[in-house]
């Protein structure tokens, strides 16, 4: 049984409700995702920006509620655990890690407030654990008294991981972790979490649009596109034999122009679509080289395919 699921949710919400200068509309954040992630596990979750990542990283965290289907975390639904009881299970690490701090927090105070939400220990046991939590995230010691615009953007981030796992959670959703960050920063933070997901023992939901941090660090990728999973697979199969005509083109995005051949040809022939108004049948068809008329009338559902999942009516050959 999974850990962590998420059946058939949907996210939808009402745009413009009573404006009387325009339509109310309404925007379909997620439609339909089912997504299962054991106990220990990485699972990345990529795709362009307004494809539903980061809404259903709000649904994971228990911080908004599905319009429809339900999220579980060790088949109990999100919804049914008290504010603290969710948030000694399940924490966030966000993308900025300037804004997610308080800037009147000194960074021994930012990492103990969990533990004094939670009633634990007293001055001297939280001051002990901050100091352990400070040591295995690498952050020197007399950084404790220092404020968060005296620090690195590495160390920021660095102090939101601490402050995120000093409640001993067994979940962390990572949404953009490293975005903010110079590059010189990003693999440190990156080898730092593999670190800390080995020896905390943690689950951990990787949202990013950046797949080259996804490969070094996910179990599983699932890649979403308008609110939807249209692939889901082993990291390697993904990266090395996608299915989806969609995962392909991400990937060829990604891939650095090699000498004497130029830049990699995408065959995306339109614009992102609305999630306002999708696409009938498989939302990527107006994008797609393969597409058929049955792809602009039949929504595929996700089928095995050579050991990923995929949702297409034509996928691609190994």
């Amino acid at each position: 049984m999974s850990f962590v699921a998420v059946r058939d949710v949907r996210r939808s919400y009402m745009l413009n409700p009573g404006s009387p200068f325009r339509k109310p509309a309404v925007l379909k954040a997620l439609r339909g995702v089912a997504l299962n992630i054991e106990q220990g596990e990485i699972l990345g979750l990529v795709g362009e920006s307004g494809c539903g990542k980061s809404t259903l990283a709000r649904l994971l965290l228990g911080i908004e509620a599905p319009s429809e289907g339900e999220v579980t975390i060790g088949d109990r639904p999100i919804s049914s655990f008290a504010p603290r009881e969710r948030a000694k299970l399940i924490q966030p690490v966000f993308q900025d890690p300037y804004s997610s701090l308080n800037p009147r927090m000194t960074v021994s105070a930012a990492i103990a407030a969990p533990l004094e939400i939670q009633n634990w220990g007293n001055a001297r046991s939280r001051a002990a654990a901050v100091e352990r939590m400070m040591d295995a995230v690498g952050l020197p010691r007399y950084l404790a008294h220092a404020y968060p615009v005296q620090l690195s953007g590495g160390q920021r981030q660095r102090v939101a991981i601490a402050r995120a796992l000093i409640g001993e959670p067994k979940v962390l959703v990572c949404d953009e972790p490293t975005s903010a960050l110079d590059v010189s920063v990003q693999s440190q933070i990156l080898n730092l979490l593999i670190e800390l997901h080995r020896e905390f023992k943690l689950t951990m939901v990787l949202i990013s649009h950046n797949l080259a941090v996804v490969s070094h660090l996910a179990d599983r990728v699932a890649v979403m596109y308008l609110g939807r999973v249209v692939e889901i697979g082993g990291t390697d199969a993904i990266f090395n034999h996608p299915r989806h005509p969609y995962t392909r083109e991400l990937l060829r995005a990604m891939l650095l122009p090699k000498q004497g051949k130029g830049l990699p040809d995408l065959t995306l022939s339109a614009e992102f679509p609305s999630p306002v108004s999708p696409p009938p049948g498989c939302s990527f068809h107006p994008r797609c080289a393969f597409a058929s008329e049955l792809c602009s009338r039949e929504t595929p559902a996700l089928a095995p395919v050579d050991g990923c999942e995929a949702a297409c009516h034509h996928p691609l050959a190994g």
